[in-house]
């Protein structure tokens, strides 16, 4: 009887080799998300079908995924990164920004690819000669945009008899959140706008700012773009409806979840454009001539439905949202 199970379990082992040894070519992907978000989703999605399109899937055996959500919680992102330098990923897929800076700071020799992130000036990442870290590859974002969505408050909103008065929360842990505030500040001062601001680093927190900003008087919310906005946004938009308060943002997938309109990146396709680098990175098997990239598609879009409730008249040059 010993004789048998050690028979048995030689053989075993050796299926188990021999399968290990099969998938040995096959490239593995760490993909974390910092948090559960709607708007996140897409960019993962996209990022996974230019994979698939590029020839890399698990259905066809020819990737491993390895996906882990940290759910707001930064030790567990972390660890979660860890545990993808200890499995030697043979890359990671980083999304958002605080899942980018995370896996930054905790290897130097995996490719990281992001999404959904700022520029690595943005997130303090760039060393004194201006250089963003080696390992950094992926679709990234300049601020520039928010100017447009910003402007179009004024556009559309006119108060009764009062200057327009704009509220936003916004992050002060969150490099990008930060100077997103400050050209904020800048363009309202432009525009003749009073920004009502209230910084909140936490969504536990959010409901309790949100509602002490709406007691300001605002006329209208600005969707900042930072991970917490985007994590509690749902708490956001129900306290600014109750309020009869309309929400702008930068942010396209935003408008889905219930802001008026937007003029921004399309979350899915950014995901998409950091996943066909990836592919490139996984057929050469190298990094070579590969770069992190500025976001290539945006689009104006607005929803019809939270429009119509707010009567507000969207210019023509936006289109619907398609859910």
């Amino acid at each position: 009887m010993n004789l048998r199970l050690s028979l048995f379990l030689l053989l075993l082992l050796s299926l188990l080799a021999a399968c290990n040894s099969d998938s040995g070519d096959v490239p593995t992907v760490g993909f974390v998300d910092a948090f559960e978000d709607n708007t996140l989703a897409q960019a993962k999605d996209g990022f996974l079908a230019a994979l698939k399109d590029g020839g890399f899937s698990e259905e066809a055996g020819t990737l491993n995924l390895i996906y882990r959500n940290a759910q707001g919680d930064i030790p567990t992102l972390t660890q979660i990164v860890k545990y993808f330098t200890s499995q030697q990923v043979t890359l990671i897929a980083s999304n958002p920004s605080i899942s980018t800076i995370t896996a930054l700071q905790n290897t130097d020799e995996i490719p990281v690819f992001m999404m959904v992130s700022p520029t690595p000036e943005l997130m303090k990442l760039e060393d004194a000669e201006g250089n963003g870290p080696a390992n950094l590859f992926g679709v990234g974002e300049e601020l520039a945009y928010i100017d447009t969505s910003f402007s179009l408050i004024s556009k559309l909103i006119q108060p009764k008899g009062v200057k327009l008065r704009v509220g936003l929360l916004f992050n002060q842990s969150e490099p990008q959140s930060v100077e997103a505030y400050d050209r904020l500040q800048q363009l309202a001062t432009a525009l003749n706008v009073d920004l009502v601001a209230r910084p909140v680093n936490a969504t536990a927190d959010v409901q309790l700012v949100t509602a002490a900003l709406l007691n300001e008087g605002i006329d209208a919310f600005f969707a900042n773009p930072d991970n917490t906005v985007f994590g509690s946004f749902e708490t956001i938009t129900k306290a600014c409806d109750e309020a009869g308060v309309p929400i702008f943002t930068s942010e396209a997938g935003l408008v889905a979840r219930g802001a008026v309109a937007a003029f921004g990146a399309d979350m899915y396709q950014w995901g998409y454009q950091a996943g066909e680098q990836a592919a490139q990175f996984l057929k050469a098997g190298s990094t070579e001539g590969l770069h992190w990239e500025m976001v290539k598609v945006r689009q104006r879009v607005y929803n019809p439905e939270v429009a119509t409730r707010f009567g507000i008249e969207v210019p023509k040059n936006y289109n619907p949202i398609t859910q």
